[in-house]
């Protein structure tokens, strides 16, 4: 199963830039999906995730209210819209997928629930 991220770019503060991903086999099963984002110098964190049987929505704290992820589990593709963008997430964003059931949305903020990852998509945003 391979990820494929797209959507990032340089935009200025304020504005907006919706992230795309798409895996490429459908022969698998696809429990929910999720964004991880990382800065220069930093570790890895979590943005956000949906779990496709009850369409339920989690988001770091960070980004919440300003950004909005959402999808189309039949097409195994989800979308991340970054609305208000700020100068601190500037990032690589990643997407990723669990093809194993899931408890609680809560699990999708640890990287290790996942099983399949794309590759980054920088996000750059200006002054």
């Amino acid at each position: 199963v391979q990820l494929q991220a797209s959507g990032g770019g340089l935009v200025q503060a304020g504005g907006s830039l919706r992230l795309s991903c798409e895996a490429s086999r459908r022969t698998f099963r696809n429990y929910g999906m999720g964004w991880f984002r990382q800065a220069p110098g930093k570790e890895r964190e979590f943005v956000a995730a949906i779990k496709w049987s009850v369409s339920s929505t989690y988001y770091a704290e960070s980004v919440k209210g300003r950004f909005t992820i959402s999808g189309d589990n039949a097409e195994n593709t989800v979308y991340l819209q970054m609305n208000s963008l700020k100068l601190e997430d500037t990032a690589d964003y990643y997407c990723a997928l669990r093809s194993r059931p899931i408890t609680t949305i809560r699990t999708m903020a640890v990287s290790s629930s996942y099983d399949y990852w794309g590759q980054g998509t920088l996000v750059t945003v200006s002054s």
